[in-house]
């Protein structure tokens, strides 16, 4: 599987951005998919997750109720839709995919990575 993230950009606070991570391969749908990020300095971390049917997603708390993860297989994209996005969501972000129907918020545990997508929201 390759995935390509896209749709980063330069974003005030308070608003909003949707990330799409488009992927190769006909088996897209037996992929759980997760999106991660990185801020300078700093290790990446889980972001969001959705298993392969996009029945069960999770979330890290410090993105919930702002951030969505959804995804259409029929499309082999999966999206992150961020609203009232703050400076400290300023980072790289990166899609993941893992075979299989199980949700992961670990690094290890991903079998394939995108190249990544600069998100920067000014104060």
């Amino acid at each position: 599987v390759q995935l390509q993230a896209s749709g980063g950009g330069l974003v005030q606070a308070g608003g909003s951005l949707r990330l799409s991570c488009a992927a190769s391969g006909r088996t897209f749908s037996r992929y759980a998919m997760g999106w991660f990020r990185q801020a300078p300095g700093k290790e990446r971390e889980f972001v969001a997750a959705i298993s392969w049917t996009g029945g069960s997603t999770n979330y890290a708390d410090s993105v919930k109720g702002r951030f969505t993860i959804s995804r259409d297989n029929a499309k082999n994209t999966v999206y992150l839709q961020m609203n009232s996005l703050k400076p400290e969501d300023t980072a790289v972000y990166y899609c993941a995919a893992v075979y299989g129907s199980s949700l992961y918020a670990t690094l290890r545990e991903y079998d394939y990575w995108g190249q990544g997508t600069q998100v920067t929201v000014s104060s």
